[in-house]
């Protein structure tokens, strides 16, 4: 993976985005639904593209919302749509024509008070309280982000009535009838004028900001956190949640500083990521360059992407913490100071998550329950309260209450980052040096992620591949003792392939949005062997896609 010469550096006038041309062409352009990155498909969370190629234009936002309000009447779902935004420029014209739609199909939507911006599980904590204890009328969601992708970016995602992510059946039926919808050149849809749906009755507004940040004391230990005068740093990153670090400050008076809570459309104040674009990726080293800056001035500070479901913490001790780090570290802390969750209650991690993770969960006895990319393959066991935790090596987690009930069930970057805070106060210790002391008992492993092209018909085959077609017997020196190509936790096929060693593994999985596929890899015999398995991975999935 080659890194750009100006990976890390801020990003120059030349590379902004030119705002009005990307709304103009959202309303001005049509996709052709028989080009196949044209049409409407959704990955492991909604469907993402860009109006500047035709993949995310306001046919694709019509014929999606028409295609789930269709889903709700085939489900009977009749409770309202509880519908948030991140600060992307396409995400407000977005909703507006998901409003047309909501509206005229006689849809509840609640909408965020003042046109505020609304994190990712500040939707998904809505929506549970609200079917709290209701066996009928259950609300749903709509979340218009592409998460930390690019400003030219925009994204639209379904939420069941369960809070989490739509499951793949449902995100299926959504697309092949969105994508009917469109070949159909839109006759199908219903649509009122935005004048009108924001008068209706229909559309209300809730305060999504109040009702979440409220309700925090339940899961992270905010007064241990007031009482400790704890300095605190965070950078909201221009995001969703730009607005509430402050509220939560003032309302659980913590000794915490935003650092810059300016509203920037072309994120111009982002340093480039490792490929020179503009990516508000809260794990990228690159990316982060402001966040770093930080380690100095707070024992802990903290962003969040664009939406707020994904964390980047930084400590005085070690700087920015790479994710599956950081949840190694919040696992073997929650479950040893969560003294109202069940004995039984496991840990849910993606299979490729650290194994570091396996250590730590054999360490505390509990279960773990891996499963293949994807959040949604956590919801029913944090719904449930089955799973304590539930963690994504890309950054993303939620887990359960002090109670052990339910809190949230997407990703929560927001209590993920308070959590790194409640750690340091309690323990005197920060995240960083916690995780030293787990390399001291459990060995230090060394981990990667790299990206390889693959057109859409390699990563079809990729997505089928099956333990048979590995003809390798060792990797990187050491005997191949596992070949995974459905997750352990459950069964379900990875859309890929695991390749194990006793002391490395690799995976490897199509992107859902880019032509290209992913080689995650990681060693606990040092940098040298981390490079063999990369490089003997990528011959491995060529061989047998090409």
């Amino acid at each position: 993976m080659a890194i750009h010469p100006l990976a890390g550096k801020p990003a120059t006038s030349t590379q902004l985005i030119n705002i009005p041309k990307l709304i103009s062409d959202y309303f001005t352009e049509e996709p052709d639904p028989t080009v196949r990155e044209q049409r409407v498909l959704f990955g492991t969370s909604g469907h993402r593209g860009s109006s500047f190629n035709h993949s995310f234009n306001e046919n694709h936002i019509l014929a999606i919302t028409q295609a789930i309000c269709d889903y709700r009447k085939k489900e009977g779902i009749s409770g309202p749509v509880f519908m948030g935004i991140d600060s992307h420029p396409l995400s407000t014209p977005a909703q507006a024509t998901a409003l047309e739609v909501l509206c005229a199909n006689e849809a509840i939507t609640m909408i965020a008070v003042d046109d505020e911006y609304t994190p990712t599980p500040a939707v998904s904590h809505a929506i549970l309280m609200y079917n709290k204890e209701r066996k009928s009328g259950l609300a749903d969601g709509i979340v218009i982000t592409p998460s930390h992708n690019p400003p030219e970016d925009g994204g639209f995602k379904y939420n069941m009535t369960n809070g989490g992510p739509a499951e793949g059946s449902v995100t299926t039926w959504i697309e092949n009838r969105a994508n009917e919808i469109l070949e159909n050149q839109l006759r199908e849809v219903r649509r009122v004028s935005l004048r009108k749906a924001l008068k209706a009755s229909s559309t209300q507004y809730y305060n999504f900001l109040e009702t979440y940040i409220a309700d925090l004391d339940q899961v992270i230990d905010m007064q241990l956190l007031r009482d400790s005068a704890l300095a605190m740093g965070v950078d909201p990153l221009g995001g969703a949640g730009v607005h509430y670090w402050q509220r939560i400050a003032d309302r659980y008076k913590l000794n915490l500083t935003v650092v810059d809570d300016r509203i920037d459309h072309t994120f111009s104040f982002m340093s480039l990521d490792w490929d020179g674009k503009i990516r508000m990726d809260p794990s990228s080293k690159y990316a982060m360059q402001r966040l770093i800056e930080l380690k100095d001035k707070f024992p802990v500070a903290f962003a969040c992407d664009t939406d707020h479901d994904r964390h980047g913490i930084v400590t005085g001790t070690t700087g920015l913490m790479q994710p599956n780090h950081y949840l190694a570290v919040a696992i073997n802390y929650l479950f040893q100071n969560r003294s109202a969750w069940a004995l039984d209650t496991g840990i849910g991690m993606t299979l490729v998550s650290s194994q570091m993770i396996d250590r730590v969960a054999e360490k505390l006895g509990r279960r773990l329950v891996e499963v293949p990319v994807g959040f949604k393959w956590f919801v029913d066991g944090l719904y449930d309260g089955t799973l304590g935790f539930g963690g994504e090596e890309s950054a993303g987690a939620s887990f359960l209450n002090m109670q052990g009930k339910v809190w949230s069930t997407d990703k929560d970057g927001i209590i993920a980052a308070l959590l790194a805070g409640e750690i340091t106060a309690r323990t005197g210790k920060d995240p960083g040096e916690h995780y030293t002391s787990l390399t001291k008992d459990f060995g230090e492993p060394v981990y990667d992620r790299i990206d390889a092209p693959a057109t859409p018909e390699q990563k079809d085959k990729l997505k089928k591949l099956s333990a048979d077609q590995i003809n390798s017997s060792d990797l990187a020196g050491e005997k191949i003792i596992n070949i995974l190509t459905t997750a352990p936790g459950n069964g379900a096929a990875i859309g890929g392939l695991k390749v194990e060693t006793t002391n490395g593994w690799f995976a490897a999985r199509p992107s859902g949005t880019e032509n290209i596929y992913k080689i995650y890899a990681e060693s606990f015999k040092g940098m040298e062997h981390l490079r063999k398995l990369q490089e003997e991975a990528q011959k491995v999935v060529d061989d047998a896609i090409r």
